[in-house]
């Protein structure tokens, strides 16, 4: 027999989730039908869990505890259930364990499908060519066997594609990359803004760097200083002046 539950995940329930190590258990007796519902109420939180730290959006969840070939008795003990393979809703394993001298212990198979809200392609874009806001959408998809998928399309924005990326495909971390914004050697604007007023200067980058990155950077009056990158060829100071033979060259 199936045990099947289907359930949205909101941020009440995410309240009760607990941690995966924590052990599931039932005080005695327990009827050997009883036994799935228990698997199935562990599974089931440990993929709300899951999807609360995976920082889904809008997250759809569906278990299905799968039969075994045994068949299962009662327990006079209490029976604990606890994760063995967690490690991808599509495909875990449970273990329920019966105490005592005449105890019992069955493995689940427990297959969980999770769909949610996640950033894809909203066309064809080259490899190397930095992501446009225009071109990352929000599709609901089954991501119970992707465990990088990317919720907020932001996250890809400014990012670019290791290799060719099609419109309609589900974007993952481990597709995309940080392009390098600032190169060694090449000329950098150096943008200071306090409040209202913006002031800038040229300066040469000692250091290559992605966006976000802290590079080092001599400005027009050969001082060295620190600097993050906020665009192409664009820095913001972030430290006091450093020597130009920091341990970071």
């Amino acid at each position: 027999m199936f045990n099947k539950c289907i359930v949205t995940v909101s941020a009440a329930m995410l309240l009760f989730c607990i941690p995966i190590s924590q052990v599931f258990s039932a005080s005695a007796p327990v009827a050997a039908e009883q036994v799935p519902g228990m698997v199935e109420a562990a599974a089931r939180q440990h993929v709300v869990r899951w999807a609360e730290a995976a920082g889904l959006s809008e997250p759809q969840v569906s278990v299905t505890v799968l039969p075994g070939t045994r068949p299962l008795a009662a327990c006079g003990q209490a029976v604990t259930v606890q994760g063995a393979d967690t490690r991808l809703p599509s495909r875990m394993r449970f273990i329920a364990v019966c105490a005592g001298a005449n105890g019992w212990r069955y493995e689940f198979i427990v297959r969980a499908l999770v769909s949610a809200r996640i950033a894809v392609m909203a066309s064809d874009v080259a490899a190397g060519k930095v992501l446009a806001d225009e071109d990352v959408l929000l599709e609901r998809h089954d991501i119970s066997a992707i465990s990088d998928s990317i919720s907020d399309p932001q996250e890809a924005v400014g990012m670019s594609g290791k290799r060719t990326l099609r419109a309609g495909e589900i974007l993952r971390k481990g597709l995309l990359s940080a392009p390098t914004m600032v190169k060694r050697g090449e000329p950098v604007r150096i943008v200071a803004r306090r409040e209202q007023i913006e002031v800038s200067m040229a300066g040469e980058a000692l250091d290559a760097g992605a966006r976000g990155d802290t590079v080092r950077v001599r400005n027009a009056n050969g001082t060295v200083i620190r600097a993050r990158v906020t665009g192409a060829a664009t820095v913001e100071p972030v430290s006091a002046p450093v020597t130009a033979s920091s341990p970071s060259e």
